[in-house]
């Protein structure tokens, strides 16, 4: 079985919101090292969801569309007696963020015709409205744990 992590590295907080969110976010963004790159889309997103959506502070909606995109529950593989069953498992809170970033930024990706910066802002207007392709993602991830509850006695 596996062990807890004892020295996990922790993302240092960004410079412009002072927040480690923004900088785990900065860092799933980035390409190919491009950090600097990365951080410039991630500031314009944050500058178009201001004006958009027409707040002060856009990390109150990114983090309700972190809070809305993230599951509860989602379904692992376990192999009992020669078969194969998804058993749904609760997510760590630290896993549940990580996912919740992902689908949004996988959402954003996957739209074409624009610059990433604007497609990434849009997705975290939507997510924080429970909208948008990150929430689907959430709602089917939710659907497979509740279709396979009746497996829930064979968790680990």
């Amino acid at each position: 079985m596996r062990g807890t992590v004892k020295n996990r590295n922790i993302a240092k907080p960004d410079i412009i919101f002072n927040s480690q969110k923004v900088e785990k976010f900065i860092n799933y963004v980035m390409e190919r090292g491009k950090k600097n790159t990365a951080r410039k889309i991630v500031y314009i997103t944050f500058d178009l969801i201001k004006n958009k959506a027409k707040v002060e502070n856009p990390m109150e909606i990114f983090d309700t569309a972190l809070k809305n995109a993230g599951p509860t529950m989602e379904v692992r593989s376990r192999r009992v007696g020669g078969a194969n069953y998804q058993v749904p498992r609760e997510v760590r809170p630290e896993r549940r963020s990580y996912l919740s970033m992902k689908w949004i930024i996988d959402a954003a990706k996957a739209k074409k015709g624009k610059p990433m910066a604007e497609k990434l802002s849009e997705e975290i207007i939507l997510a924080s409205k429970n909208e948008g392709d990150a929430i689907k993602k959430r709602e089917n991830v939710h659907k497979m744990a509740e279709a396979n509850k009746a497996f829930a006695h064979f968790a680990w």
